[in-house]
């Protein structure tokens, strides 16, 4: 089996550079910034910073939360494997 190396000029170019990709990882960003500032996560501590109502582009406070990366980046499923 072949290892296919990736593109990331390419991947840029197409998906990560466009308008809405960038405008949305600025709201991350931001959502970033604003829990530290307010003492909740620090550089380098593991955590994510999680939407949610699952939407990035409200960073209230009450919408954001602490979790660690492994929490954060999945959710929870029934016995079949499907999204809850």
């Amino acid at each position: 089996m072949a290892i296919v190396k990736r593109n990331y000029v390419s991947e840029y170019k197409n998906y990560q550079g466009t308008a809405v990709q960038k405008k949305k990882r600025a709201q991350r960003n931001a959502a970033r910034r604003k829990m530290v500032a307010a003492g909740r996560v620090k550089k380098g501590d593991g955590k994510d910073v999680a939407h949610l109502n699952n939407r990035t582009t409200d960073n209230s406070t009450k919408n954001l939360s602490a979790q660690s990366k492994a929490k954060n980046r999945s959710f929870p499923r029934t016995k079949t494997a499907r999204r809850k």
